[in-house]
């Protein structure tokens, strides 16, 4: 039996985060993942994230993405690694459009989320986004929205970094390790793996896909898992989809739930494409079939094609990635409700990469000093065990 001041379960976004700023705090910690981060099991992988300030789910998140790019610039100075591309960012919709991630008016939600925190942008006329960047072909009766210090993140490189400097400040890291049982008591809580139980002050568990199978309860019954593909097409001037000629985007083309698609300038090869489906479950140990070039034409002919001028069919590549989604796709950033030394950090409903740092460094104030600098109260565990409870929540 091993004892440590904090065990971090998970080590992708949110774990690697976490154990960072505990190590900077001086906490004995340890950090253990079943697989060795950064790898491609999870949802921090695939070469590239969004990263924007004003957030369209809503303002409680702003704070989180305004701080973490912050953090991010001060993992550049300490690693002397790029890890953040300011690039720029376009949101296209209509204000009557359905939802994104669970709330609708996603681009008046965005523009008023940039007024309140006064987060530098523009709101452009169609024609003005397709005279600046002509890969774009709008109807002309869209809102557009423009951040340029919106970006993307390269997620591998973001963990993998935060554990390299987590470790060098005096963090232990347990890979290839599969946690079996998380408890806690009044005194301590405990973790047990297939190699060896563990006892810390406070354990937090990060662990994603993972969260609901481990913890069970009302984790289990509330939480979905959702693969989601990313793909890479060609095209025919690559040149013109680099920055700064082409920004990250997100754009609602029309009022279905699948009316939606995103993507990346190019980082290596080929533009990043992908859309999101909340249909198809998977656990997060199922063995996930390899996107087929059937799936890459359908992407294109229902997202890309007659909107992006210059884009080929032909796709180079495709990943899946999971989106472990709560009811409503709000985060969960809480002490467990029936464990006091157990911090659940995660799932965050697959917008939850660029809050990451921030979360990170919110719940290492959160285990040390009984409280975060950042508001958690919207990320309660309350709000997953009232819908957990409700059969026909979702």
């Amino acid at each position: 039996m091993k004892s440590h001041d904090v065990i971090v379960v998970g080590l992708g976004a949110m774990g690697s985060a976490t154990l960072y700023q505990l190590a900077r705090r001086g906490i004995a910690a340890i950090g253990i993942d079943r697989f060795a981060p950064p790898h491609d099991r999870g949802s921090s992988h695939g070469e590239s994230r969004i990263t924007r300030q004003a957030i369209g789910e809503g303002e409680e998140y702003v704070p989180f993405a305004l701080r973490s790019h912050e953090i991010w610039r001060g993992l550049e100075a300490e690693s002397g690694r790029s890890l953040f591309a300011p690039v720029g960012g376009l949101i296209i919709g209509r204000r009557t459009d359905a939802g994104i991630h669970g709330h609708a008016d996603f681009i008046g939600r965005t523009i008023a989320a940039a007024k309140r925190f006064r987060i530098e942008h523009e709101v452009l006329a169609p024609g003005d986004v397709m005279a600046r960047y002509p890969q774009f072909q709008l109807d002309g009766d869209e809102t557009c929205y423009y951040e340029p210090g919106a970006g993307f993140l390269r997620p591998e490189l973001c963990v993998e970094t935060q554990l390299n400097l987590a470790r060098a400040r005096g963090a232990m890291v347990r890979t290839g390790e599969t946690v079996l049982r998380v408890s806690a008591d009044a005194t301590s809580a405990t973790v047990v793996t297939n190699l060896a139980t563990y006892t810390a002050n406070s354990v937090v568990v990060s662990a994603g896909p993972w969260i609901g199978p481990l913890l069970g309860g009302a984790y289990a019954s509330a939480l979905r898992v959702y693969p989601q593909t990313l793909y890479w097409f060609a095209v025919e001037a690559p040149a013109v989809f680099t920055p700064p000629r082409f920004p990250i985007f997100i754009w609602r083309h029309g009022v279905g739930e699948d009316d939606h698609f995103y993507g990346f300038p190019i980082v290596g090869e080929g533009v990043k494409l992908a859309t999101e489906q909340f249909s198809q479950t998977v656990g997060a140990d199922e063995v996930r079939e390899s996107p087929s070039p059937a799936d890459a034409a359908r992407m294109y002919e229902a997202q890309v094609r007659g909107r992006l001028a210059g884009v080929s069919p032909r796709h180079i590549r495709a990943v899946t990635c999971l989106y472990t989604v709560t009811p409503g796709f709000g985060f969960v950033i809480d002490r467990h409700p029936d464990w006091e030394r157990v911090v659940v950090a995660s799932p965050c409903s697959g917008h939850g990469f660029k809050h990451s740092a921030a979360i990170g460094e919110a719940i290492a104030e959160l285990v040390t000093e009984g409280r975060s600098a950042l508001d958690l109260s919207p990320f309660s565990m309350a709000r997953v065990r009232a819908y957990g409870n409700t059969p026909n929540s979702w």
